[in-house]
């Protein structure tokens, strides 16, 4: 049985639509007719159940409009994913992993306990994680956490402010008309279907510095640093540059679903971040152990 975080901080939350219900498990069967009424007994029976204030409900707890409801995501039967995490750093208010390949950072769609956050969470024993900065779940490399709300604002603000460089590497075909180091700008929006992007005419939003670092049999090794953060950002500027990142199955084409192939990984790694702490006003820098 997995025991309750006991925290709403790793939780979804439902506000209660106005209804004739006379409990809080009534309005939830309603609100999710996909989830079974025996599951969510079996969720409020676990402590899978909170309301506003962290405390477990129970099949009985009276229904009021606007009741704030914080439940934890479950996936039946969830298959383990067979890579794992390495911890590199660990503070009062800082943690840094490598993620590996396939690893999603935070629950979602099939992944819930075999996501980063979940992981890590169980293994520190501190329900207060909360990612930093997220990169794909076909991307490895570096995440960080702020591990104290106390202080999360404070790194939050690097990422907001752009105060905190980012480096990946990656491996793609070779683009020999080109002079490096070069400088990509574009407009990035959300494509068709809706978990792409694409690049289209307009204002540039998105802007990638791209150098290459070495050469490879039948590809060369860039190194990618985001001036911007936009999703897929640096997969949508190598495709578009006529180098989409080796075993990318989203960009330049979406390939089918597939299981994931583990012999084949996307080959881009978050290989380093660097900044000015804002607590101590001292320099760190974390670098990735992976490699390509």
């Amino acid at each position: 049985m997995t025991p309750p975080l006991r925290r709403d901080s790793h939780a979804s939350t439902v506000h209660l639509p106005p209804g004739e219900w006379s409990c809080v498990l009534d309005a939830l069967c309603a609100r999710f007719p996909a989830i079974g009424r025996a599951q969510w007994l079996d969720r409020i029976a676990r402590q899978r159940v909170l309301d506003a204030q962290g405390v477990p409900i129970t099949a009985t707890t009276p229904y009021r409009a606007g009741l704030r409801i914080h439940y934890y995501r479950e996936v039946a039967n969830e298959a383990p994913i067979p890579v794992g995490e390495t911890l590199l750093h660990v503070d009062e208010h800082l943690v840094v992993a490598d993620k590996p390949h396939f690893l999603p950072v935070t629950p979602a769609g099939g992944f819930v306990e075999q996501s980063l956050l979940r992981r890590l969470a169980r293994r520190l024993g501190n329900p207060e994680l909360v990612p930093l900065h997220r990169i794909d779940r076909a991307t490895a490399g570096l995440v960080l956490f702020s591990a104290h709300p106390a202080s999360r604002s404070a790194y939050q603000a690097l990422f907001r402010e752009r105060r905190i460089d980012k480096r990946y590497e990656a491996l793609a075909a070779p683009l020999p008309q080109l002079a490096f180091p070069l400088l990509r700008r574009s407009r990035i929006v959300t494509g068709e279907p809706f978990f792409r992007m694409a690049e289209v005419e307009g204002e540039p939003n998105s802007e990638t510095r791209i150098e290459l670092i070495g050469q490879r049999a039948g590809c060369w090794h860039y190194a990618l640093y985001p001036l911007t953060g936009r999703k897929h950002q640096l997969r949508v500027h190598m495709a578009a540059l006529g180098a989409a990142i080796l075993h990318d199955t989203t960009y330049p084409q979406l390939a089918g679903q597939a299981p994931d192939d583990h012999q084949r990984p996307l080959k881009l790694l978050a290989q380093s971040l660097a900044f000015t702490d804002p607590l101590s006003g001292l320099p760190r820098r974390f670098a990735s152990r992976l490699w390509l």
